[in-house]
């Protein structure tokens, strides 16, 4: 049997970044030499300013309504064909705004129309060109094996497909639980890094199957002979059996790469901004009481994948509680005097941004939960099966449940119910302006009635 990890590119995410990003480059040299076109039809001098005035004009635009677009998606790489569509249509939209603005602005007699018409046109030209070059140059170097699929077979032996790589379920301990979080973190291991994941297993444990791999943040798919004799329409298919799609990753490359540079420029310059607040509060929290100033708790990550989150320890070090179990109430006699106030402030959430700098947290996502987390009697995943889902993103300093005032102790169901919906709920419509506004309202609910 093949390994599931030893015969998979570890860069394979990495190398399709780069080739969206080569797919960029050559998309405004193409964009330049079609307004360098119409310089040369017009005036017979490819460096005249009108040319140029308008590549430097069109050039942002176009970057921007092609990004969101999805013109350099990764799935473009592949299908040269839908990836000049978004291209073309984003460039003639990029040229009628400049044009648009240039009109009301009186700006004109800036851009001659001659040579704005023959560089719309030349550019259809050279942006399909420069697109047949990069997939000519895809093909080449990567055979089109761009995305990493998945088959893991649990009692049921099905054939892959050649590039497939497959894991046997038993001889990995993947035994489908939803009460186990640590075999949820032995699946997490196995789909990190993977596109496509299926599964080829008996029906009566497709449904767990289903419910697992909906938070695996990965697209997910159960392998059905059943669905062979049936036969329908837009499901799907693998190596001639039928497939039903039962999960899909909420962010797509190019959406986790827009969530990680905003992580990446507010977090950075605020841990500079932070950094004395941080040193005092650690030098409070050593003097307050013994033991170490950072509490380190496993939580629930992306896929359900187990990391350790970072606080300052705001409770007495031999009462803390690693597995989560007692929620934190009012009076509770566990807190410590620094602790009181870090805990009613949200201080003590700030060595979360060391999380978030490592890839493992979002400044905006669902909060992760300890394993034992409580709503009422019951486990959170006991209460409600799709508490796995909401961990098909990386989980937050803040989120849509917090801004809401959903925070604190857990003592009734409802009180899951109200945080699970408003996760989910965010991963259902996730944009870029709504993490904004989200951290916006953050700053409203940093100090909260249900914080201690």
């Amino acid at each position: 049997m093949r390994s599931s990890r030893s015969h998979v590119p570890s860069d394979l995410q990495s190398l399709r970044l780069r080739l969206c990003l080569l797919v960029l480059v050559v998309d405004c040299l193409a964009i330049f030499g079609g307004c360098l076109a119409g310089n040369l039809i017009r005036f017979g001098d490819l460096w005249a300013d009108p040319g140029v005035s308008l590549f430097a004009a069109v050039l942002p635009l176009y970057v921007g309504i092609a990004i969101n677009s999805d013109a350099f998606g990764a799935d473009t790489l592949s299908d040269v064909n839908s990836g000049l569509s978004r291209a073309i249509l984003a460039y003639v939209f990029a040229v009628f705004a400049v044009l648009f603005i240039a009109f009301y602005m009186k700006a004109g007699t800036e851009l001659s129309r001659m040579a704005s018409g023959v560089a719309l046109v030349s550019t259809f030209g050279t942006l399909a060109g420069g697109r047949l070059l990069c997939a000519a140059y895809i093909r080449r170097r990567t055979g089109m094996h761009l995305f990493y699929d998945l088959m893991i077979r649990d009692g049921v032996d099905l054939p892959a497909p050649p590039n497939m790589i497959v894991v046997d379920a038993a001889t990995a301990n993947l035994h489908p639980d939803l009460r186990d979080p640590h075999m949820l973190d032995r699946l997490a291991g196995q789909l990190y890094g993977v596109d496509r994941v299926v599964i080829a297993c008996p029906p009566e444990r497709r449904l767990v199957w289903s419910l697992l791999l909906k938070g695996s943040s990965v697209n997910g798919y159960i392998l059905s002979d059943d669905l062979d004799t049936i036969a329908p329409i837009g499901i799907g298919s693998l190596s001639g059996h039928y497939t039903l799609a039962v999960a899909c990753a909420p962010l797509d490359l190019s959406r986790r790469f827009t969530k990680r540079v905003l992580d990446l420029a507010i977090t950075l310059p605020a841990l500079l901004f932070l950094s004395p607040l941080l040193l005092a509060v650690a030098v409070a929290v050593k003097m307050d009481s013994s033991g170490p100033i950072l509490f380190r708790q496993p939580r629930i990550g992306r896929g359900n994948r187990i990391f350790l989150m970072y606080k300052f320890r705001s409770m007495r070090n031999d009462l803390t509680d690693r597995a989560g179990n007692r929620s934190a109430s009012r009076n509770d006699d566990r807190i410590t005097k620094i602790g009181r106030f870090i805990r009613a402030t949200s201080i003590d959430e700030l060595p979360q941004l060391f999380n978030v700098l490592r890839g493992e947290m979002s400044l905006v996502g669902p909060r992760p939960h300890a394993l034992g987390s409580l709503a009422g009697n019951a486990l959170f995943w006991e209460v409600d099966e799709r508490y796995w889902h909401r961990h098909a993103l990386k989980p937050g300093l803040t989120g849509l449940a917090q801004i809401r005032g959903y925070r604190g102790a857990t003592p009734q169901a409802k009180d899951l119910a109200d945080r699970l919906n408003a996760d989910l709920e965010y991963l259902a419509g996730w944009t870029i302006w709504r993490d904004i506004s989200i951290l916006a309202g953050t700053l409203r609910v940093l100090v909260h009635p249900n914080a201690y």
